[in-house]
């Protein structure tokens, strides 16, 4: 994972449950991205795989209601209908939720590690 999150904030215990809800669900290839200081859309951007266009919508479902129910955030979601990229925001961490052919099609990690940073999970 890129970043840790620790300084107790909210946005980083939304990351924390986040990330447990999408290891729990088998998100594949999730990186975290530390945004803090590099830009205003949030603190956090967590970037995962799902292996088809079904999976990719039921993290989302299953991670949308997790926050809903466990944390009272209401997210906006776009890309659920399709499958094959899912938007999450909660304000504080952004989630994107790819099949892995649009994924490695997007590279979103590239645009927002620091140049020269391995992706890692």
């Amino acid at each position: 994972m890129i970043g840790t999150p620790g300084n107790g904030s909210a946005s980083d215990a939304t990351l924390a449950a986040i990330l447990a809800e999408l290891n729990e669900n088998k998100a594949e290839d999730v990186v975290q991205i530390d945004l803090r200081g590099k830009t205003s859309i949030g603190d956090y951007m967590v970037v995962c795989s799902g292996r088809s266009s079904r999976q990719v919508s039921a993290l989302a479902e299953k991670l949308v209601d997790m926050l809903k129910s466990e944390r009272g955030i209401l997210s906006k979601v776009e890309g659920k209908e399709t499958g094959d990229w899912v938007l999450i925001d909660t304000g504080d961490v952004i989630v994107h939720i790819f099949r892995p052919e649009v994924r490695e099609f997007y590279q979103l990690e590239k645009m927002w590690l620091p140049a020269g940073a391995a992706l890692t999970n």
